[in-house]
Formats: structure tokens, C-alpha cells, sequence
């Protein structure tokens, strides 16, 4: 049984009132709240378990390194990946995707090569390749998408054309990097097939993950793709932690994105040699807390059940848009997954952000990162209500009616 009463007493901040209003937290796209089992493991080991890791060899370093390599393992068996050497710990996402384009040009590209894109990108997607381009004149291309927010090179059961794809996968093509599920549309892109196709010409492939992770099961053996990275803060966890997950063949290609401690086997002034994996690629004091909070998240995710998660916030999606559609004026971009993008007749989004928040409901308003994809689109910005395990039918009948209100005064 999905109890969600139990589940949302785990959030005291979905308790709290704002403007003399029940809470009613729809931005969970751009973060999650967080559970008091995350919270209790972080200040535990604050207290208690707070020492360096790697570095020590009095009990307490010890310990907070044990909790650290745990919080690497319990990643590796979240994702399936084959071993703890492939996972590498970053400040998020960003971090990830710019971890890559820098080693991956710099040891894997040269002028003319391309990287490819696909048209609904967050901007850590683009902007780290757009950056690769102008330092290294590499040439970042982007798939096309179609009007209902789907990548054009789809066949009409879902698949990918071959033949469509590729016109964008050329000789001179050196890596493909796409959003596994978007974060405005909220459409789960077919990665499988791409990265099939991709391999079959020797091209590798990285996910955002970003927006899977918190939502769907991922294994990245199943899934065959070469690097995968994702943010902690999204699915329950701390911010400034994610994970970079990377093929063991591709990360020992790689050269190291920062140099610093941790990373080191051995500098002189003349030479410095680097550490095995993952470590080449954590220079510095890792945020050893956060990883354990990281992994306490994960356990709470599993807890509850990827499945039963996956079920609950796809049901709120179908509703809302259901609900949504008998507004006068309604126009939803995707609504897909866990995530509702829309605009009300020629109400401005920000406007609408700024009355439903004084009406207590928290979403989000703008290009949420992804302007290319606006563009594509026609507009400045949506308003944005994305899902997560503990919200209800009942916001979602509070949202609605918020959006009417709002639309009534316009």
C-alpha cells in the first residue's frame, strides 16, 4: 500500500504554512524537500563521525571513510553499475557533464569534431559543449524535436529511425549527449535504441540523468550508455552532491578535470603521476557528509519503492493535465512523466508564479534552463508544476483551482 499520509509525515517542511496557507510544494524539478532520515544522518556524522576521509588513520577518519565508500557502493548497486571504481562523485550534474566535456575534448576531440544534442537540453548541457567549442572549435549539433515535444527522428510506434538519426550522426561525431527525461516536457527519451545506434558506429553516449533518477529504475548495464550523471538534491537528497558514472574503459582514458589533493599518487616538480579511479577525478576534501546523506536517500527511494513512486506521481500527472485542460485558455507542452509545463491564455507566467504562490502553491515560472527549447517552442517561459513521492490528488485540485482564480482576475 502507498500510504502518503505516512510518507508525507516524513517532510515536517510540507507541515508549514505560507501566507497563512497550507504548503503546496510543486517545484520539485528544481528540488526536492528532503526527509528526516536524511537530515538525522547528516547531523549524526556531524557530531559524531566528522573527520577527513582517505587521509587519517585515527578511528574517526576511518569511520567517516567507511560511511563514505558505503555511500559509493550504494550508488553502484542504485544504478547496477559493474563496480565502485565507476562511480565518481561531483557537486551535481553540472559538475558531471562539464567533468566530461572537458576531459572528453581534450583527450578525444579536436577541431571539427562533433558532439550532439538533442533540442530539449537543460542548459548544463549545452552551455559546457558551447564552452568545448569556442576553447577547441568543436561543432555541437542538436536533434530537432517535433511540436508535441518528441525528437523528430522517432518512428510512429516510439522506436528510432536509423535512417533519420542518421543525418545527425556523422563521421565527425564524437560523442552523443541527451536528457534521458526532460525537465520542462517532461518526455522520456528512447536513450536505449540512440545508444544502440551510436554504438553500432563507435560513438558514445551520455545521459542526464537528472530528472530520471528521483523516478525511474535505472541500471546502466541494461541501459549500455558509456557516462550517466545525476544530482543528489533532486531525489530526496543534499544539494551540491551527484554522481558522474562512467564505463571503467572510458574514465581510464580520461585525464583528470582537476588537480589538487585526493587525486595524486605521487608529484615532484617534475612529474606527478595520478591515483586509480574514481579518485583521479575528486580532487580535493569530497563532501563526505553529503555522500552519506546521498546514500540515505537512496535507501529512503528504495524504501518506498521505485515502482510504486514511478505509479503515484505518473497517476498525478495524467489528473492534472486532465484537470487542467477544462481551464479556458490552456495550453500544456508535454505533461509527460512527472512534470506539467503550461501557460494560460495570454497571462504571463510570472504572473501566474507569483498569485498562486500567494495563494501558498510553489511552482515554477520561466525558461527553466532550457531556452534553446523555448525558442523551439515559440514562447518566453512556462509555468511549471512537476511531482514527487509525496504529493496528492488533493494539491493537485488546489493548483487547479488556483490557476481558475488566477485567470479570473485576468
Amino acid at each position: 500500500m502507498y500510504d502518503i499520509q505516512k510518507i508525507r509525515e516524513d517532510f515536517p517542511i510540507l507541515q508549514r504554512e505560507v501566507y497563512g496557507r497550507p504548503l503546496v510544494y510543486l517545484d520539485n524539478a528544481a528540488t526536492t524537500q528532503k526527509p528526516l532520515c536524511v537530515l538525522d544522518a547528516m547531523r549524526e556524522e556531524y557530531l559524531n563521525v566528522n573527520a577527513n576521509v582517505h587521509r587519517g588513520v585515527h578511528y574517526l577518519s576511518q569511520q567517516a571513510t567507511d560511511l563514505h565508500e558505503s555511500a559509493r557502493e550504494t550508488v553502484r548497486q542504485f544504478i547496477n553499475a559493474r563496480k565502485a571504481e565507476e562511480i565518481v562523485f561531483t557537486r551535481g550534474t553540472t559538475e558531471a557533464i562539464n567533468l566530461v566535456a572537458a576531459s572528453f575534448c581534450l583527450s578525444q576531440m579536436k577541431a571539427g569534431d562533433e558532439v550532439l544534442v538533442t533540442d530539449m537540453e537543460h542548459h548544463s548541457n549545452i552551455v559546457p559543449w558551447q564552452l568545448q567549442a569556442m576553447q577547441r572549435g568543436i561543432v555541437v549539433r542538436h536533434l530537432p524535436i517535433t511540436d508535441d515535444g518528441r525528437l523528430s527522428c522517432l518512428t510512429d510506434n516510439g522506436s528510432v529511425s536509423c535512417d533519420s538519426i542518421a543525418t545527425f550522426l556523422t563521421e565527425k561525431t564524437r560523442l552523443v549527449s541527451l536528457a534521458h527525461v526532460s525537465n520542462v516536457l517532461g518526455t522520456e527519451n528512447p536513450v536505449t535504441d540512440i545508444i544502440r545506434i551510436a554504438h553500432e558506429r563507435g560513438i558514445p553516449v551520455l545521459l542526464d540523468a537528472a530528472q530520471s533518477a528521483p523516478h525511474l529504475h535505472l541500471d546502466v548495464q541494461q541501459l549500455d550508455c558509456d557516462f550517466l550523471a545525476f544530482s543528489g538534491h533532486k531525489m530526496y537528497g543534499p544539494t551540491g552532491i551527484g554522481v558522474l558514472y562512467g564505463k571503467e574503459e572510458w574514465l581510464e582514458k580520461l585525464p583528470p578535470y582537476q588537480g589538487g589533493g585526493e587525486m595524486i599518487d605521487k608529484v615532484t616538480w617534475e612529474h606527478t603521476t595520478f591515483e586509480r579511479l574514481p579518485f583521479k577525478f575528486e580532487a580535493g576534501t569530497p563532501d563526505y557528509v553529503a555522500t552519506h546523506g546521498l546514500a540515505t536517500a537512496i535507501g529512503y527511494l528504495r524504501s518506498v519503492g521505485l515502482d510504486c513512486v514511478e505509479a503515484h506521481e505518473k497517476a498525478l500527472t495524467r489528473y492534472c493535465v486532465e484537470q487542467l485542460q477544462t481551464i479556458d485558455g490552456m495550453k500544456i507542452y508535454g505533461g509527460r512523466g512527472s512534470v506539467v509545463s503550461f501557460n494560460v491564455g495570454n497571462i504571463h507566467h510570472l504572473d501566474i508564479g507569483t498569485l498562486l504562490d500567494r495563494l501558498g502553491i510553489a511552482v515554477r515560472t520561466g525558461h527553466h534552463c532550457a531556452q534553446p527549447l523555448m525558442d523551439r517552442l515559440g514562447i518566453s517561459g512556462t509555468v511549471r508544476a512537476s511531482f514527487a513521492l509525496y504529493n496528492t490528488k488533493e494539491e493537485v485540485d488546489a493548483l487547479v483551482a488556483g490557476i481558475r482564480r488566477v485567470s479570473q482576475m485576468f
